[in-house]
């Protein structure tokens, strides 16, 4: 719970999926591979109940194939559900999820001379994970703004695919409390949260603790670190990472590594892939994430409601195990 962002644009677009999702005949969320768990949002989930979804891993080609294949294994096992992977940007791989909504919704779309009723799908998804670049792809022209910034598209849209395939682009979303702590570092690391509600500094030590258990010699290569992969993932995040900055020269005063010039390097690689192709989550890992959120979140909830009504106040963000460690935060 250390990180949590959601604009009032993001509660004005809940209300809108809540009145739409009347007359859609398909979900569609896009998920980034790298993180599909975390990106997969459970109040959405909650307002498209029912429906037939289609999952689409956007980004493999920055994420790790092995793992890309445990949640596309995952999600198809779940009912009424189908998953792909896929690079928005390449035209081809993105028009796949036409062949799948059809397939989700036999009776919509695709009947010929009016026979069938339009195919009616809502695309749907956390900010920045590629819905605007998904739909230029579809379409064959810039038809939304796209940008490495979340929030960029505000308003709802209507796509005209075919004149029996209709597609409604909503603004990017994520949900009002995070409550798996992984996740919120995940995101931030990714680009679907503001750069306002998070610490560069905790994000990078957080993600390190990730890509040095599961992709050390990644982290050995691009910044030629010494050791071995084994005596890399043993360093404590905080030396790993004043370590990354020694490498690549970031110092301050007295040759002190500068931790956010490493910080922000280490997230900028991870998000371009320059690190290598990487998944930052497996699904037995986050189904246990949850189920300990879960857990945490009704404790909380309990403590909460034992106190006088009196006393009962917005629980302050939870700090980190880093938080004490970190340089203190400007302003930006």
């Amino acid at each position: 719970m250390g990180i949590q962002w959601f604009p009032g644009h993001m509660h004005l677009t809940r209300k809108a999926i809540a009145e739409r999702i009347k007359n859609i005949d398909v979900v569609i969320e896009l998920l980034d591979a790298r993180l599909p768990g975390s990106s997969a949002n459970p109040m959405l989930a909650e307002l498209t109940q029912g429906k037939p979804a289609l999952k689409l891993l956007n980004k493999q080609d920055l994420a790790d194939p092995a793992r890309t294949a445990l949640w596309l294994a995952h999600f198809n096992s779940l009912p009424g559900t189908q998953a792909v992977a896929l690079d928005a940007s390449v035209a081809g791989a993105a028009k796949t999820l036409v062949a799948a909504c059809h397939a989700l919704a036999p009776s919509r779309g695709g009947g010929g001379a009016g026979l069938a009723k339009p195919m009616r799908a809502l695309v749907c998804g956390i900010p920045n994970v590629g819905k605007s670049t998904l739909i230029n792809s579809l379409v064959g022209k810039r038809a939304t703004k796209t940008g490495d910034e979340a929030g960029v598209t505000k308003q709802e849209q209507r796509i005209a695919l075919a004149d029996d395939f209709y597609l409604y682009d909503t603004p990017g979303m994520l949900w009002p409390r995070i409550i798996v702590a992984q996740s919120g570092y995940h995101l931030a690391a990714s680009g679907a949260v503001g750069r306002n509600a998070y610490d560069d500094v905790e994000v990078a030590l957080e993600l390190l603790v990730v890509l040095k258990q599961h992709y050390a010699a990644l982290l050995q290569a691009r910044f030629k670190l010494p050791g071995t992969p084994a005596e890399i993932a043993a360093l404590p995040e905080e030396q790993l990472l004043g370590e990354i900055a020694r490498q690549r020269g970031t110092l301050l005063g007295k040759g002190q590594p500068n931790l956010q010039k490493a910080a922000e390097t280490i997230i900028g690689e991870f998000r371009s892939a320059t690190l290598g192709r990487i998944t930052l989550e497996t699904p037995s890992a986050f189904a246990q994430w949850l189920a300990e959120g879960k857990t945490a979140d009704a404790q909380r909830q309990a403590k909460k409601d034992a106190l006088p009504p009196k006393r009962r106040t917005r629980p302050a963000l939870l700090p980190t195990r880093f938080a004490e460690r970190l340089p203190a935060r400007k302003p930006r």
